[in-house]
């Protein structure tokens, strides 16, 4: 499995958000400034995130942005839900057309094998993303 970029970049904005916890909110153009990544990509990834409940938007004098819900409380796989839908490494358990469907012995197994993988996603916390970027940091310096 590969994550888009989209995906990948989500992950990367929620582990630059979540550095801010208990720190205030922070702007798009900061997360953008930080991670590296332009920011109209920064933009159309928060509006995912924000959709999906996993930023909060608060408008005006000290707005920005926050995580909606604690960094340890938000999983990898609630990221790449947020920008993906759900987990799944084959079309087909979406019902969509295969052209081997009506002969394929595999596709009873797939719903079980999607949910590992989700589950191992599920795992990973945000803060321990971001846990181990500061000390990762920290041995660079």
């Amino acid at each position: 499995m590969r994550l888009s970029n989209l995906a990948d970049y989500a992950v990367v904005i929620m582990s630059a958000a979540a550095r801010h916890c208990g720190g205030g909110r922070v702007s798009a153009a900061e997360l953008a400034s930080e991670t590296g990544l332009p920011a109209p990509t920064v933009q159309k990834v928060v509006s995912k995130l924000t959709g999906a409940g996993l930023l909060r938007s608060v408008r005006g004098a000290g707005g920005g942005l926050q995580l909606a819900r604690p960094a340890a409380a938000i999983s990898v796989a609630d990221i790449v839900e947020a920008v993906e839908g759900p987990i799944a490494l084959t079309a087909c358990v979406e019902g969509q057309d295969c052209a081997v469907d009506h002969n394929c012995s595999v596709k009873p197994h797939w719903p079980m094998i999607n949910n590992a993988l989700r589950g191992a996603l599920a795992e990973i916390s945000l803060i321990s993303l971001a846990r181990a970027e500061k000390e990762m940091a920290r041995e660079s310096a």
